[in-house]
């Protein structure tokens, strides 16, 4: 897996859509991966430093006009 960095208390990121909002650091770098692996860039994004069990309020974000095509990578294929 990618290193994914999580950006904290960094207003870079402030005008970027959020698309998923995770509770802990491990799950929001794999499903952040996902959208790498789509060919789609994304950053994890928290206001506050985490706890010492990686956990706290993760939002994966990405640039302005590209919260649908996340989205769509992001949902499980139709059978």
């Amino acid at each position: 897996m990618t290193h994914i960095d999580l950006h904290v208390g960094d207003s870079g990121y402030d005008d970027w859509e959020v698309v998923r909002d995770f509770g802990d650091l491990e799950t929001a770098q794999a499903f952040c991966q996902l959208l790498d692996e789509a060919g789609l860039e994304a950053v994890l994004t928290s206001d506050y430093e985490l706890d010492e069990f990686h956990r706290g309020d993760i939002a994966m974000r990405v640039p302005p006009g590209k919260w649908s095509e996340a989205n769509e990578a992001l949902d499980p294929p139709e059978s």
